[in-house]
């Protein structure tokens, strides 16, 4: 039976709804091919990709399984005007993935919107790069940004439509055990609501602490960041006709950490503001007033008069008028004129005219925050030492946040996990087509051959560049901010750079080779003037070199 099938009349909608939502329950273990232990976008996204496949939809069985209510993301929605506060930048890799599985055409995309143009910038040295998408021809955006809930709403509607697919949700997993016997020690799934099903694969797409990955035995290693990151939705008056619409993405490198502008419409946009613990309790605590105002300042006061305005914030409760007077104080301090794009709280700038010539380097200003949006989590780096159970924990494997989660900087933790669910589906059906055991450790071997090193560089390139940032050591801060200016100066490295982040769903037609041949010429006569820089730039240019080498054209 179909998950949420899509009903042809109020009558049938209620019955098929019924008949899916009943308990499942059983006094004998069920079989069942596949076993997907998690109803987020990655376990979801995994039984559409396997159900959009004829050769694995009229082969295997497969059941997801979904501890809390999906009904109330399958009947989600929330007026024009409004917007989730958990958002993800769809890369067009990804894109390419959901629709090849037809699962794009079911989000609703009057609540997505296209990344042109990217701004980043060093919160200390002031070094910026600009990356946008006239510098890849075959692309007309970056990026899409969405709400997780539009996501996942899809994939509930696409597997509506799918009767090979059994979502059980409102039930959680009680515990998971090896059978012995007959059917080669699969693993028994006990849920709460006293069924048991066996399966020949069982998947963990159940987030970071997942309960398939401790069965499997695999252990993780990873840290905790001495950081909590801050969501909310924002309000902010629309461009002017003279600026460039509300599709740049803007990163602000603090040394408390990253702080992120990313546009969802013309009058929306949504904050990602990683900071310290202490900062971010106090943030938290404050009113959506204050909170509007030091989003403003963080984008564009100096960073000694950031830390002289968060000083005076943890000293106590401060209104909403007392932070605008310190932050007026500041601005004035650092000579900031009210006609700057740089002002927040002494802005002369009205709706309309033409603007300063600054204006597009930064985010509107914030006017309000949406209720109920204000949230904060803590960040971490983990990741699993396989993706694949052996031994005791064989016929296992880990896609997403079971087998890792990165720092949100970069907007890639879902991308990533689009990606092990798009090798993953592929080595499936693979295994199909040669009547191999789906769940053996030959079978899902290519999975992890394909994941684990690609996902691992992509962490770990993330996790230096949010230690690289946090530093305020001088020649640290010199060193990143010439290096950022000198790339910021060759277009083709930063095309590179994008087709590199999944900004081209093409990059086999991509001219790879000659755009990198091109940027190191360039970056060798840019970096004469500094040994230093040289060598810093040099060394990242030949692993950029062999990465796009790799993904651009499949050599070693």
């Amino acid at each position: 039976m179909a998950f949420f099938a899509k009903p042809r009349s109020s009558v049938r909608l209620g019955c098929r709804r019924r008949l899916f939502l009943r308990s499942f329950s059983s006094e004998h273990a069920r079989d069942n091919d596949i076993v997907i232990v998690g109803g987020g976008p990655a376990g979801l996204a995994l039984a559409a990709a396997l159900a959009a496949n004829p050769i694995a939809k009229n082969s295997l069985k497969i059941t997801l399984i979904e501890g809390g209510d999906l009904s109330k993301i399958q009947d989600w929605g929330m007026p024009p005007n409004a917007y989730s506060n958990r958002v993800s930048s769809i890369t067009h890799t990804s894109q390419h993935f959901l629709n090849r599985i037809g699962i794009w055409d079911y989000v609703e995309h009057a609540r997505t919107n296209p990344i042109h143009q990217m701004q980043v910038w060093d919160g200390v040295s002031g070094a910026r790069i600009t990356f946008d998408t006239s510098a890849i021809p075959e692309s007309s955006e970056m990026a899409r940004m969405t709400e997780n809930l539009n996501l996942q709403r899809a994939l509930l509607r696409k597997l509506s439509d799918t009767p090979s697919v059994q979502v059980i949700h409102s039930v959680k997993v009680e515990s998971i055990q090896r059978e012995a016997g007959d059917h080669n020690d699969w693993p028994l799934v006990h849920l709460s609501n006293g069924a048991t099903l066996r399966a020949r694969l069982l998947v963990g797409a159940d987030g970071f602490n997942s309960p398939v990955r401790s069965f499997a035995g695999i252990s993780s290693y990873g840290w905790s960041y001495d950081t909590q990151a801050v969501v909310a939705t924002l309000n902010h008056a629309p461009r002017g006709p003279f600026q460039v619409p509300n599709n740049t993405a803007y990163q602000r490198f603090l040394p408390t950490g990253p702080i992120a502008f990313l546009p969802l419409s013309p009058c929306t946009s949504s904050l990602v503001w990683s900071t310290k613990p202490h900062l971010a309790a106090a943030l938290n605590k404050s009113s959506p007033g204050v909170l509007e105002q030091l989003i403003n300042a963080a984008f564009r006061l100096p960073e000694p008069s950031l830390q002289y305005i968060y000083r005076r914030l943890l000293e106590g409760t401060k209104s909403s008028e007392e932070i605008k007077e310190e932050i007026m104080f500041r601005e004035r301090s650092d000579g900031i004129s009210s006609h700057s794009a740089y002002a927040s709280a002494t802005s002369m700038l009205s709706d309309g005219g033409i603007p300063p010539d600054d204006a597009d380097a930064l985010p509107p200003l914030v006017t309000s925050i949406q209720q109920g949006t204000i949230a904060s989590f803590p960040l971490r780096y983990n990741h699993a030492e396989s993706y694949i159970g052996e031994g005791a924990g064989s016929r296992t494997v880990l896609v997403g946040d079971a087998a890792h989660t990165v720092h949100p900087l970069a907007g890639q933790g879902l991308n990533l996990g689009l990606g092990d669910v798009d090798a993953l589906s592929r080595c499936i059906i693979q295994a199909l087509r040669h009547g191999g055991d789906i769940g053996s450790y030959t079978a899902l071997i290519p999975y992890a051959r394909e994941r684990y090193f690609g996902n691992h560089k992509v962490m770990s390139a993330i996790d230096k560049l949010h230690k690289v940032y946090s530093s305020t050591a001088q020649p640290v801060v010199w060193a990143r901010s010439v290096g950022l200016e000198v790339i910021n100066e060759l277009d083709s490295v930063k095309a590179a750079l994008m087709m590199n982040a999944g900004a081209s769903s093409r990059l086999e037609n991509a001219s790879g080779w000659d755009l990198l041949a091109k940027s190191i010429e360039s970056l060798a006569g840019a970096a004469s003037t500094s040994k230093m820089v040289s060598g810093m730039i040099g060394a990242g240019m030949q692993e950029l070199a062999k990465n796009a080498g790799q993904r651009i054209f499949g050599r070693p």
